[in-house]
């Protein structure tokens, strides 16, 4: 019974366990920067079709 009153008293902590990574910690954590992605060469059709209009652009700029 003693745990019980402790929860009556205290209440549960229902907090994260285990480490926390730092958010700054320099990697990469979208698909879109990975290489594979900016390419399209996963093989998404979407990802063709965004890495088309890339390669577009980009040559665009160097006219």
């Amino acid at each position: 019974m003693d745990d019980f009153e402790k929860i009556l008293e205290q209440g549960i902590s229902f907090g994260r366990g285990g480490e926390r990574k730092d958010p700054r910690d320099g990697k990469v954590k979208t698909k879109a920067k990975k290489k594979q992605y900016v390419t399209g060469a996963h093989g998404s059709g979407s990802a063709r079709q965004k890495a088309k209009y890339r390669e577009q652009r980009a040559n665009r700029k160097h006219r």
